[in-house]
């Protein structure tokens, strides 16, 4: 059964500009941590790492691999990362430090594509706040 990663996603307030920020990166997308997880191959198994922006998680991306870089205290973990970045209902979240496990049962639901084009961000989360969306 797949695990999945929660972890805060700083430097950016939006999808929007994380997605931004990516376009300038070159290479695969990996996530670079201090602690190794115990539980990587559950993660692995169709896990995803579930992204939280002021407070209020956003999107995922599935987990390709987790690995162990380094030794001792120079060791260090990355997580290989699907291009993809699934946008997930918002869903409210303390803050925390480093990274948590979070149970698929947990874990908020992917929101359906657009057909027509997109809908701006503000509009949709005003639209789902209402209960309309």
């Amino acid at each position: 059964m797949p695990l999945h990663m929660i972890k805060l996603c700083v430097g950016c307030d939006t999808v929007e500009e994380l997605l931004e920020w990516r376009a300038a990166q070159s290479g695969p997308w990996v996530l670079r941590t201090r602690q190794t997880p115990k539980r990587a191959d559950e993660l692995a198994d169709g896990g995803s790492l579930y992204r939280v922006y002021r407070g209020v998680i956003l999107s995922r991306q599935r987990i390709l691999a987790v690995s162990k870089v380094g030794e001792g205290v120079a060791a260090r973990c990355e997580a290989l990362l699907d291009e993809t970045v699934v946008r997930v209902a918002p869903t409210p979240r303390r803050a925390f430090q480093g990274w948590r496990y979070l149970d698929p049962k947990d874990a908020p639901s992917d929101l359906p594509e657009i057909a027509d084009g997109e809908i701006p961000a503000e509009l949709a989360r005003q639209l789902r706040e209402a209960g309309a969306w």
